[in-house]
Formats: C-alpha cells, structure tokens, sequence
C-alpha cells in the first residue's frame, strides 16, 4: 500500500492527468490520495492575513482547503473513491478501489494536530499513513530542492516540507519518498508494474 500526497501545486501542472491515469491504471486497491491545499489553502492565509481570524478557524478551512482539490481529483478520475475515515479507506482498498482522504473529520478538534500552518497536508499525509501502519509514502511536488539535500531537517527548514514534519516523522515507521510532479512513470516503477526501479527518486531521511 502507498500514500500519496499530491500537492495542490500540481493543479498548475501539465502532469496532472498523467499521474490520475496512473493511479486509475495501477493503483486499485494499494493507494490512498492525500490532495494537497494548493491556491485553495493559499486564499485562507491571504484571508488570514487580511482579517486576522484565529489558527484553528483558519486550521479547519486548511483542511475543507485540501478537500476542494480532493473534488478536483475525483471529478477529473472516475476510479477515485472519497474516504473521510480509516474505515472508509480501508473499505475502498478492499473494494479494489483508489481512495482520496477527505481530512477535515479526522482532523479537526483532533488532539493529536496542531491547529496551525506548521502543519500541512505534507505531515497530515505522515500522520495517516502512520495511522494505516503504511511504510510507503510518496510526497509529489512541482519543486526539486535547490540544494539537493533530502534530510527531513533540510526540507523543513528551507519551506519545502511544513515545520511539523520532522517532529511527526520520529515517532511513525514510515519512510516518505519525494517526487517531482514529472516523475508518475518512477511511481509507475516503485508500484512493481515496471521491471526497472528508479534511480532518481529521493528518498527522505
């Protein structure tokens, strides 16, 4: 099994499609989507900005944020399934389907997650799969570190994963890959539907 973040940078990328084909193709019943907040989330932090509403109102329209791009996924790939709990994703695995979390029950008033902009969809795709006992964790953004350094601690500090990461990753036994939106045939290789395994996807420690 595998979760997959999908940035919500990736509703600018020509790849898009690509990667929901891919998922349709080879992912039923093995993958569970986590969208990304993308421009969505980015109006709550201008909203923010603006009206100096509370983190935990602007937490919970993070989370309702990540589930429009979530309706994105779902109108543009008829094989994706809406899940808004364990059990939910667990029945749509086991139906052969391709899940895509709906956070915001999960999530909101949930002691467990900090109510600010530390935590985004990149560690509330950590914390689920931790919650699914999932070791594979694919992180696919429309940016390569500029440094080319994958340390968690790295990524973190330079804005390219959120800050809550790092603290999220010591306490799950998951091992999170990262990916560049142009890589769903790598993807395709780590799901084992290709003979060759890639070389270039990095993996985050």
């Amino acid at each position: 099994m595998w979760v997959v973040k999908l940035g919500g940078s990736l509703l600018r990328s020509r790849h898009l499609p690509a990667w929901l084909k891919l998922l349709g193709d080879e992912g039923g019943g093995e993958i569970v989507v986590v969208p990304g907040g993308g421009p969505f989330a980015d109006q709550v932090r201008e909203a923010q900005r603006r009206w100096r509403f509370d983190d935990a109102a602007a937490h919970d329209m993070a989370l309702r944020a990540m589930e429009q791009f979530g309706l994105v996924l779902l109108s543009l790939e008829s094989r994706l399934r809406p899940a808004d709990s364990l059990d939910a994703i667990r029945s749509t695995l086991d139906d052969g389907q391709i899940a895509v979390w709906f956070p915001y029950a999960m999530v909101t008033r949930n002691p467990e997650i900090e109510a600010s902009w530390d935590v985004t969809s990149d560690s509330l795709s950590l914390w689920l799969a931790g919650k699914l006992a999932c070791w594979n964790l694919a992180i696919v953004k429309s940016v390569i570190p500029a440094d080319g350094a994958y340390s968690v601690e790295t990524l973190s500090r330079n804005g390219y994963l959120d800050r809550a990461f790092a603290k999220l990753m010591g306490g799950v036994a998951v091992q999170p890959v990262w990916l560049h939106h142009r890589q769903y045939r790598d993807f395709s290789r780590l799901l084992g539907k290709q003979q060759s395994s890639p070389r270039t996807v990095k993996a985050i420690n």
